[in-house]
C-alpha cells in the first residue's frame, strides 16, 4: 500500500515503522508524514505519543479519534519545512492536508512547530493558516468613461445601466 502522506514510498518503509514506534522520526518533517499517516488510518495512539510530552494533557483522544474515522483523508502537501534537520532541535513544517468530512472538501493549511527532546522528534504546536481576502484588481469604470464593450457610448448609458448584462 502506498503510503498515506504521499511521499510515493510503500506505508510499510515510510510511515509504519515509526507509527508501530519501530524507528525514531530523523527530521521534524518525517515525523509530520508520520502524523499524517496516523490519522488517515486512525492511528491514534501515534498522535497522542508523537506530541510533545507538555502538550498531551490538552490532546482530547475522543475527538482526535472521531475525527480520524469520520473524515475520507485524501492526500498531504509539503508547502516549506524550516530547519528540523537530523542536527536541528526545532523544526516548522508547513503544510496542508486535504479531506473530506460530512461531504465537505477541506483544505487544513497550517504550519506545525516540532522540538527535539533527548533525540525524539515531537509534534509541539500548529497555527493554522487563513487564506487570504479576495481583492478585485480590476480598475472600476467610472460612470462617465466610455463603455469597455466598444460601444463609444458612456458606460452609465450603455453596460452601467441597470438591468444591462454585460
Amino acid at each position: 500500500m502506498n503510503c498515506p502522506c504521499t511521499s510515493g514510498q510503500q506505508f510499510a518503509e515510510c510511515c509504519e515503522p515509526i507509527i508501530k514506534q519501530e524507528q525514531v522520526s530523523t527530521t521534524a518533517e518525517q515525523l509530520m508524514r508520520s502524523r499524517y499517516s496516523a490519522y488517515a488510518l486512525g492511528h491514534v495512539d501515534w498522535i497522542i505519543d508523537s506530541q510533545s510530552p507538555d502538550g498531551r494533557a490538552h490532546v482530547d483522544r475522543k475527538a482526535t479519534a472521531e475525527w480520524s474515522k469520520r473524515a475520507e483523508w485524501h492526500r498531504m502537501e509539503v508547502l516549506e519545512v524550516q530547519q528540523g534537520g537530523e542536527g536541528d532541535t526545532e523544526g516548522f513544517v508547513d503544510f496542508k492536508a486535504y479531506y473530506t468530512i460530512g461531504g465537505e472538501d477541506i483544505a487544513h493549511h497550517e504550519v506545525a512547530s516540532f522540538r527535539k527532546e533527548d533525540g525524539v522528534w515531537f509534534f509541539v504546536d500548529g497555527v493554522e493558516v487563513k487564506p487570504r481576502p479576495f481583492r478585485n484588481l480590476d480598475k472600476k469604470i467610472g460612470l462617465n468613461e466610455k463603455c469597455p464593450c466598444g460601444s463609444d457610448k458612456k458606460y452609465k448609458k450603455c453596460c452601467g445601466k441597470p438591468g444591462a448584462t454585460v
